[in-house]
């Protein structure tokens, strides 16, 4: 299968473990940065606007919800995955509450965690198998007070009726970027833009950018 190459950036406080993972990652990812901390890490990943982060939720500085919170705000188009050695529900459910698509563990297989990468690229939600179900117990229902991109979290179905893409370009025509630069920030083309947001004016019955960012306010989503 053909595969997009994709921008990705590791955060891990081991330097050791960050050049084994870039070395076996293979062709359709490029490692563009490398963080050990979360001071290292939020400018870095501002700065490098990448497709998929991967996360180590404890760092010396911080958990990584301390990561994904500064950068979510500002570059809603990176997707976040955590990779850690803890299996703990309040570590899983303290990053996908703050924005995490997805939280695997550091057993993985090579093929699994390649795969993993380019799903959270595409906007899908990816866990080891024994870790979905107290992520479902979690946000399931819509309990919780889960961050943006958090599955399940949204309590409005308005918002649920769109896809995680849509919820980025809503986001951001908001916001009042234009489409080129939303293109530009979500990787992807003005013309697939201009498809999002003309589904997300279907989907919310709404006539124009206008109503969509009072919409947007009403939520308090800018």
């Amino acid at each position: 299968m053909n595969r997009p190459l994709r921008k990705v950036v590791i955060v891990d406080d081991h330097a050791i473990f960050r050049a084994g993972l870039k070395a076996g990652l293979g062709p359709t990812i490029d490692v563009v940065g490398e963080a050990g901390t979360v001071e290292e890490a939020v400018p870095l990943i501002r700065s490098l606007d990448p497709d998929v982060v991967v996360l180590d939720v404890h760092l010396p500085d911080g958990g990584g919800q301390a990561v994904i919170g500064p950068v979510h705000a500002e570059r809603p188009g990176v997707r976040f995955l955590a990779l850690s050695v803890s299996d703990a529900a309040e570590d899983v459910v303290a990053v996908i509450r703050a924005g995490a698509r997805g939280y695997v563990t550091k057993s993985i297989a090579p093929d699994e965690l390649l795969d993993a990468i380019h799903r959270v690229a595409d906007g899908d939600a990816v866990f080891s198998p024994w870790l979905a179900g107290f992520v479902l117990d979690a946000f399931g229902s819509g309990g919780g007070d889960g961050g943006a991109g958090a599955p399940g979290a949204s309590a409005d179905p308005e918002l649920d009726q769109l896809t995680a893409r849509e919820q980025d370009v809503l986001l951001l025509i908001a916001r009042g970027y234009l489409y080129k630069e939303i293109a530009a920030r979500l990787h992807i083309s003005r013309k697939t833009v201009e498809s999002h947001v003309s589904n997300v004016l279907r989907k919310l019955q709404l006539s124009n950018r206008a109503e969509l960012t009072r919409w947007a306010a009403q939520r308090r989503m800018i």
